[in-house]
């Protein structure tokens, strides 16, 4: 039996810096997708709130225009 067959023959075994390495990958992968899950959810707000802002936009713009369509009816006869 050689020396490689040998190393063949251990079965891997799980050292405690390795653990600690996957521990702090899973951590870090979990932060990563609440990050993601909470940039996700701040885009749609944003959405919503640019929505609001063009409709009271849009609404203002209508006011206006609408007192000026009644100044040029009182003018004209």
């Amino acid at each position: 039996m050689t020396v490689s067959d040998r190393r063949l023959e251990y079965e891997p075994f799980a050292c405690a810096p390795a653990l600690k390495l996957e521990a702090h990958e899973r951590v870090s992968r979990l932060q990563v997708e609440a990050l993601n899950a909470r940039l996700d959810r701040l885009e749609v707000v944003l959405e919503r709130l640019e929505k609001r802002l063009w409709l009271a936009a849009y609404g203002v713009a209508g006011v206006i225009l609408a007192q000026a369509f009644q100044g040029v009816m009182a003018v004209t006869p």
